[in-house]
Order: structure tokens, then C-alpha cells, then sequence
């Protein structure tokens, strides 16, 4: 059976490169698609071409915050040293690193 580190090292992984293909997703239909036109009739935000506010400006906020979020949920601490093998699931969350701590 494999180690359930590696499974959770790999899941993170693919989340993360789920999450900057979105963004390259993001940046890409923003930039090319609102910036494709000609530029005497680009709309502006706050004195900046959309598209350039969109998938630079907002963009980067907007992935910077959905990250976040992601890594508070779906991410887990776990020891990668090898001596932390035999502890209980092999995948051991913060209270219990905490107790093993607690009891050095």
C-alpha cells in the first residue's frame, strides 16, 4: 500500500495545479478576449484598459484569496520525516502532532 503522505502530497498537487490553471484560464479570457478589439474603443476601470484590470489587477486578488481558502480547507499538515511513520493513519493532523509534542 502506498503511504498516505504521498496520496495527500499528490491530491495537494493537482488542487494547486487545478488552481493556476484556472488562473492562466482567468488571465488569458480577460486579456485576449476584452483586449482583442481596437484600442480607441477599450472601456477603462479606474483609468486602466478593462481587460488589463481584469486579468492583472483583479485577478491576482481573486486567485490570491481562492487559494487561501482552498489551503485552509482542503490541505493538511503532516510530518515528513521518516520517524513519524508509525504514528496513527499516517497522516496525522495538528492535535495530534501537538500531543506528540506535549508528551516528549
Amino acid at each position: 500500500m502506498q503511504n498516505k503522505r504521498f496520496k495527500q502530497a499528490d491530491r495537494e498537487a493537482l488542487i494547486a495545479l487545478g488552481v493556476y490553471g484556472f488562473f492562466f484560464l482567468w488571465w488569458t479570457l480577460f486579456a485576449f478576449g476584452l483586449g482583442s478589439g481596437d484600442p480607441e474603443h477599450y472601456s477603462y476601470v479606474m483609468g486602466m484598459p478593462t481587460w488589463f484590470f481584469y486579468s492583472c489587477v483583479l485577478g491576482y486578488p481573486v486567485v490570491t484569496v481562492l487559494l487561501w481558502g482552498i489551503i485552509k480547507v482542503t490541505f493538511s499538515d503532516m510530518p515528513l520525516d521518516a520517524s513519524q511513520d508509525n504514528l496513527e493513519d499516517d497522516l496525522p493532523n495538528i492535535e495530534r502532532i501537538a500531543k506528540a509534542e506535549e508528551d516528549c
